[in-house]
């Protein structure tokens, strides 16, 4: 620090790399959680009594009895486990921000780059604080499986981690993967897309990784801007072209801020007792940029399916006690496993007050020390769901939807887990189609004060998710008005420094979309070509339109920015 400080292009600091806590679980560690255990529970006839430690006899009667996690077959401890392998890499990236702050210019400012958003084993919400910018490592499908959802949604995280823009610290540049069986390059103009997916989502800056690619280690076949060769070729010349754009544009598209009517609820406790007991067993297969099982699965097709509707998302985190519910039309909870009463007490009068809220399988089942609770399920929440259940089961095939209620053919399906939903004041939205499990519904919907919950008691397919969630956006006032079929164009929508309102129209695929431009009069930023209510727009293979409007927005409609709402 002392001898890089005053180089005037060192612009900021890295804390660490992709920081976790690694399964570290050596003496000192395991004597520090011990300590971390006394300090919550006090005593350990409380931490029997919280963990259920007299089943198989596991209770200790002194703290020197704990076992090591090793040997533990206890959920509870393995979530408590977890929990404080988290807190660990907190105060390890805090103590190393107040080592650098003590000698940073004020000018420079102090970053972390999170390997991925919503890994289980990293606090990022809680590490946020220390920062002054969030980074994220973001890599990405390419060729025809990039559709941009993926970028979508770990810029959506990393902007919510601190309410602003960030730094997408590391991204493909040609082939990734550790050894040579996912060499995937892009196709022309998916460095470029992916460059501006991520601007339109808030990123402020976006570094490859790496510059010149590796000639020997593991990182062999993750390749850099430049190939093994060392000379300039298509990738280079694509990521050149665009940092020329970015140079001419960069004040109309940095600094953007959006403002969602739609927020996704994550809980890092949830997604690690799921795996803990996990309901369907793991799937193989090749490198994605996404877990596939249990929670993570969950989360990631709700996120795609409002990111297909062109509805701006925003996260909040299950663990911090001061998220403001009430600020979202929409709050979308999958599978909140793990909640204490006070969690879900506040859902109750988010939409008591009038907020709604789509839920999903297996939610509000265990409390905070992954015990399930005595009383019928779903516990507390079974007023504002409008229904209580005993049973539940696994599904061994896919089974229908009865009348196929979204006529959606072959897709009309769902899989992996279903809850015997015994109906009070909520509506069946759709029922088994099975000959035993046809008399329980499979989607239901309360209204409860001035809000509703809708509840999925099974894992929806995609085309079936993406359905029931259009229907849930109607329904309360969030839709988007039909645009009609443009197929791979995603759009969105943000507010510029200037005031004015910005939508990028951007398209994954590899043939030529056709649109019509609905927003008020305005230029496409790339071009330079005027923009006008009802004019034909052509936006070729793997390219897009940044169209910013020529007025400035008021404050209702900058409210209102992401598209899915009327203005004045």
């Amino acid at each position: 620090m002392s001898h890089y400080r005053n180089e005037p292009a060192v612009i900021g600091w890295q804390l660490d790399n992709e920081t976790g806590p690694n399964g570290a679980a050596n003496p000192g560690v395991f004597a520090d959680f011990v300590s971390y255990l006394q300090a919550k529970f006090k005593t350990p006839p409380e931490l029997n009594r919280a963990w259920f430690l007299s089943y198989w006899g596991q209770s200790i009667h002194d703290w020197s009895e704990l076992p090591r996690p090793d040997f533990t077959v206890s959920p509870s401890y393995k979530l408590e486990w977890a929990r404080f392998q988290r807190s660990r890499v907190t105060a390890y990236l805090a103590w190393q921000a107040s080592l650098v702050r003590a000698l940073a210019r004020p000018d420079q400012v102090v970053l972390h780059d999170f390997a991925s958003a919503m890994r289980t084993d990293v606090d990022e919400f809680a590490i946020a604080p220390q920062l002054d910018v969030v980074g994220i490592n973001v890599y990405h499908e390419t060729q025809d499986r990039m559709d941009g959802q993926w970028q979508a949604m770990q810029g959506d995280y990393a902007r919510s981690l601190k309410h602003q823009n960030y730094f997408v610290t590391e991204t493909s540049a040609q082939t990734i993967g550790w050894n040579s069986s996912g060499q995937f390059p892009p196709y022309d103009g998916q460095l470029r897309l992916d460059v501006y997916a991520n601007v339109a989502s808030g990123a402020n800056m976006l570094l490859y990784w790496h510059w010149a690619s590796l000639h020997a280690g593991l990182e062999t076949y993750w390749k850099g801007v430049l190939g093994h060769d060392l000379q300039p070729g298509r990738a280079y010349d694509e990521i050149a072209r665009t940092g020329a754009e970015l140079q001419r544009l960069g004040p109309a598209i940095a600094n953007l801020t959006t403002h969602n009517q739609v927020a996704i609820l994550y809980s890092a406790d949830s997604s690690n007792a799921i795996n803990f007991m996990p309901y369907k067993k793991p799937a193989g297969g090749d490198w994605r940029p996404e877990q596939t099982n249990g929670y993570s699965s969950t989360l990631t097709q709700l996120h795609r399916a409002l990111y297909r509707a062109d509805v701006g998302v925003d996260f909040l985190s299950a663990d911090d006690a001061h998220a403001d519910f009430a600020q979202y039309r929409l709050v979308v909870v999958p599978s909140l496993y793990v909640a204490s009463d006070e969690l879900l007490q506040r859902l109750v009068r988010y939409v008591k007050n009038g907020g709604h809220v789509l839920m999903t399988f297996k939610s509000g089942f265990v409390n905070e020390n992954s015990a399930v609770r005595w009383q019928l399920a779903p516990g507390p929440l079974a007023a504002v769901a409008g229904f209580t259940y005993q049973e539940f089961s696994n599904l061994a095939n896919p089974i229908p939807l009865r009348g196929d209620p979204y006529q959606l053919g072959a897709d009309n399906r769902v899989s992996d887990w279903a809850e015997f939903l015994q109906l009070h004041t909520a509506t069946a939205l759709a029922w088994y189609d099975d000959p035993t499990l046809g008399r329980w519904p499979a989607i239901t919907r309360n209204e409860f004060g001035a809000g509703s919950l809708t509840y999925e008691g099974t894992a929806l397919s995609d085309s079936l998710q993406y359905a029931v969630v259009n229907d849930v956006l109607r329904t309360v006032g969030v839709a988007k008005p039909d645009r009609g079929p443009w197929g791979t164009v995603r759009t969105r929508t943000a507010v510029g420094t200037d005031g004015r309102i910005l939508h990028f129209f951007l398209n994954f695929s590899a043939l030529t979309a056709h649109l019509t431009y609905s927003h008020p009069a305005g230029r496409d930023l790339l071009s330079g070509r005027p923009l006008a209510p009802g004019q034909p727009v052509d936006i070729g293979p793997w390219d897009l339109v940044i169209a910013q409007e020529t007025r400035a927005s008021s404050g209702a409609e900058r409210r209102n920015s992401d598209g899915v709402a009327s203005t004045p």
